[in-house]
């Protein structure tokens, strides 16, 4: 047994050291979201099509980390991001973001974060939500999620559209070509 815990121990020890030493010098922001979405290019990958369009739904339903912008929105900045540095028009990427569960409150606005006393003066995902919503990312509330939460249209970002459930939201999105993102 004690051989067993050992053995355990120095596999999970050698699990996490790579995450640790990750090196993101090669990863940069832009050419969409200059504050958001990192990504780094790839030598010798196998060209994206000229007419690549990308119809995709992101899921979004754990909380972000306290004080972090959520790291579900900031892989939608970086979908977009990378692929229009790959060559694809902005234009061909649609994407939506349907939001449940405990990520309800990372879509508050300012007043209502501050109010519900969340930490700090501003909802650390406010900037980029807001960029993604400039650029006509749809991002979904579900109306589930939000009642539980008591969390009234009101309080969220402005832009946030809310739905009568999540599920409501991605079953109209793939009535609409849109396929989910399972990242």
């Amino acid at each position: 047994m004690i051989k067993n815990l050992g053995l355990f121990t120095a596999l999970s020890m050698a699990l996490v050291a790579p995450a640790a030493a990750q090196d993101m010098s090669a990863f940069n922001n832009g050419p969409v979201f200059a504050d958001y979405g990192p990504h780094a290019p790839i030598e010798g990958m196998t060209a994206l099509p000229a007419d690549a369009e990308f119809v995709i739904a992101f899921d979004v339903a754990e909380a972000a980390k306290e004080g972090q912008r959520h790291p579900g929105f900031e892989s939608a900045a970086r979908f977009i991001n990378m692929h229009v540095a790959n060559g694809v028009p902005a234009e061909n990427i649609k994407i939506a973001i349907v939001v449940h569960g405990k990520a309800t409150l990372d879509l508050l606005n300012d007043a209502a974060w501050v109010k519900r006393e969340r930490g700090g003066d501003a909802n650390p995902s406010t900037g980029l939500l807001r960029a993604l919503l400039d650029h006509g990312v749809r991002i979904i509330l579900c109306g589930q999620s939000g009642t539980v939460n008591g969390v009234a249209k009101a309080d969220l970002v402005e832009g946030v559209e809310v739905q009568l459930s999540a599920m409501t939201a991605h079953a109209l999105l793939q009535q609409d070509g849109y396929t989910v993102n399972p990242f």
